[in-house]
């Protein structure tokens, strides 16, 4: 477990090699520019800002293209294809595919210009449809709709909302226009909706009649030039023409689906250049020569001077950093440990002088995740699926390999202590072998106990879990005060609060009320419970006196001092936090006999069997994907809040090196 050491690096060039230079650390990604240089009278920054913005969006416009074709032409992909990573590339290849960007670009083009037609041309078939759907009621009128009568009469064509005869139509008309004597009513259709209507009156009468359908909330239908037959066949005329359209445009983006590969190395490409030319505009630079800063990994530093050099006519200078700069943190273990780095890093970094805590960390978390899920089968379960995703996905990105690791390793745990207590898809086996075979004989039996039965033991376990936990983190902040050189700041921080929690403990255990209750078989004489209680005391009298050592007042110093001894029931809250092992230890198991026993319930026979592998299918795939996800959260929970306060405290940054930061391709210099 180590924090690896990191150099500065500043690197002088001749400009006509800058190119090539920067593809170079790119594609090496072992390198974070930091550009701290300053702009003088000889060396000078570069505005590249306009091409930048240039690549930044023809990015855009690539992943916009591919997206389309994803669309209207999606890859045939499996459930599983999302842990390939993305496809190496030789330097080779990648030159070569570069070649073809500006082709490829017009392609994409060609693709957003397709789907803007598709867009419209969709836009357009409601706005058809509606004007055929309000046509239909008039489908049988053989005058155009905007027809308005003759010298001598006025025609009124539209409809009321609402279903209505001659008769009461004409009634009402007379009502509300009484003075109205030439009027001619028809109705062109009905329905309980509305009724279509075509009127004529005399043009002495027209003011009267349009009054009166005013008041009738009478509606007049779409104009058309056109008789509604006629329109309506227009309409239908226009609408198969504008679906045409589409599917020629949809036919036209799937028959450009080979084009996908070279579209997304294109999406890449400007991602590529547009981060080169985020780094470029902060690099000074004079007419001859520019300078690149920033820091890189001891152990990477000796193949990234000779890569240039032999190359490039580069000069590299390294040297060590001060303590006032901000050094990027990279983490660096061996195969056991090295999953739990993403753990750690959401957390926080090392900060300045502190451990990695990465091997620690993998040695509990996987104990308490498999104690968490505890059941042998889906222990296997899980070692069984990472390990075929490992297996089968050669170019797995690097982080979600680690989560796989990780999980493998976590799976291992709980089919260990699936098999200790006699798990293996809760009491399936005994459940199977006495529903259909009527053998309650045949069990899985626990190789320790089983915790259901004995929920006191398990507790009583998961405490001492918690304490060791607990007791290392403390040993972790005494080794590191060492260290640092500060032995005493150990002593007060540490040894004091082992004396006193540990003297706690001790004097307990000498307790027969305290035993019986947590079921133990052992009380210890009364003589360590004396020393526990002297160390004890010991230990919180240097706890008053000492956590407040900062300070220069004596009574500050005191007050400080009862504070920090306040701090023992965090302690005790810490150890009953652990209590969380035993419960959802519990919960996997109680849930997985609940199944079973649903399952089992029509019985032995056939229906019974159909039953029970339906049951047994969804209920215990529900019950390891909760499950699971609780003992995930909860173990980081104890790892960051009861383990990392007693010694961590983090603050580190990132290493972020000068990368391909791409989403379908990366190129490596020697493959």
């Amino acid at each position: 477990m180590a924090v690896v050491p990191m150099k500065k690096v500043l690197i002088c060039g001749l400009k006509k090699d800058r190119k090539g230079t920067l593809e170079l650390l790119q594609r090496q990604g072992v390198l974070e520019i930091s550009n701290v240089l300053q702009e003088d009278d000889m060396f000078q920054k570069m505005d590249v800002t306009s091409s930048k913005t240039v690549f930044e969006r023809n990015a855009i416009i690539a992943e916009q293209a591919v997206g389309i074709l994803d669309k209207y032409a999606p890859e045939d992909k499996g459930m599983l294809d999302s842990f390939a990573g993305r496809e190496i590339l030789t330097v080779e290849q990648y030159e070569a595919n570069a070649g073809q960007h500006d082709e490829t670009m017009k392609k994409a083009y060609r693709l957003q210009e397709l789907a803007k037609q598709i867009g419209e041309n969709s836009a357009v078939i409601p706005k058809l449809e509606q004007q055929m759907e309000a046509l239909a009621p008039w489908k049988s009128f053989d005058l155009p709709l905007d027809f308005k009568g003759t010298k001598k009469s006025v025609a009124f064509i539209g409809s009321i909302q609402e279903e209505i005869s001659l008769e009461q139509l004409r009634e009402q008309l007379g009502v509300l226009a009484p003075g109205a004597e030439t009027i001619d009513l028809n109705i062109v259709s009905s329905s309980k909706e509305q009724t279509c209507l075509f009127i004529v009156c005399a043009k002495g009468d027209a003011e009267a009649v349009e009054d009166a359908l005013k008041k009738l909330n009478f509606v007049k239908p779409p104009l058309s030039s056109l008789v509604p037959a006629k329109r309506q066949q227009q309409l239908e005329e226009e609408l198969s023409k504008v679906k045409a359209e589409i599917a020629g445009a949809e036919k036209a983006i799937a028959e450009m689906a080979p084009d996908r590969d070279s579209i997304k190395f294109v999406m890449d490409y400007y991602t590529m250049r547009s981060e080169k030319y985020g780094v470029l505009n902060g690099l000074v630079q004079s007419r001859r020569v520019f300078l690149i800063t920033g820091y890189v990994s001891v152990e990477a530093a000796p193949k990234l001077e000779k890569l240039l050099q032999d190359k490039y006519e580069v000069v590299i200078e390294f040297s060590e950093p001060e303590e006032k700069d901000d050094v990027p943190v990279v983490l660096r273990n061996n195969k056991f440990a090295e999953p739990v780095e993403g753990v750690i890093e959401s957390y926080s970094l090392p900060g300045q002088g502190e451990i990695d805590p990465s091997m620690v960390v993998a040695c509990f978390y996987y104990v308490l995740f498999g104690l968490m899920l505890s059941d042998a089968a889906y222990g296997l379960i899980m070692i069984a699926g990472t390990a075929y995703c490992l297996t089968k996905f050669k170019n797995m990105e690097d982080g979600m390999r680690k989560f796989m690791k990780m999980f493998m390793y976590c799976g291992i745990s709980t089919a260990f202590w699936g098999f200790m207590f006699g798990s293996f898809f809760g009491d399936a086996v005994n459940v199977i072998a006495t529903t259909f075979f009527n053998r309650p004989d045949i069990r899985l039996a626990p190789i320790w106990f089983e915790p259901v039965s004995l929920p006191m033991k398990m507790l009583v376990f998961a405490f001492l879990i918690g304490i060791i936990h607990l007791f290392t983190g403390l040993g972790i902040k005494f080794y590191t005060c060492v260290k640092n050189g500060s032995l005493m700041d150990g002593i007060y921080d540490a040894v004091f609060w082992y004396m006193l929690v540990g003297g706690g403990i001790v004097y307990l255990l000498t307790m027969s009320m305290f035993t019986d209750m947590l079921g133990l078989s052992f009380t210890l004489p009364a003589a360590a419970g004396t020393v526990a209680a002297v160390l004890a005391v010991i230990g919180l009298i240097g706890i008053v006196l000492t956590s407040g050592r900062e300070s220069r007042s004596w009574f500050k110093r005191i007050l400080k001092g009862l504070y920090g001894a306040y701090g023992v029931t965090s302690y005790l809250s810490d150890i009953l936090s652990y209590s969380r092992l035993l419960a959802l230890g519990l919960a996997t198991s109680v849930i997985s006999t609940v199944f079973n026993k649903m399952g089992s319930m029509v019985g032995g026979n056939i229906p019974g069997a159909i039953v029970f592998i339906l049951v047994f299918l969804i209920g215990h795939s529900l019950n390891l994907a909760i499950n699971a996800l609780g003992a995930y959260v909860h173990t980081n929970r104890l790892q960051f809040v009861e383990f990392f306060g007693k010694f961590y405290e983090g603050g580190g940054r990132k290493f972020e090196p000068f990368a391909i930061h791409t989403k379908y391709y990366k190129v490596k210099e020697d493959i």
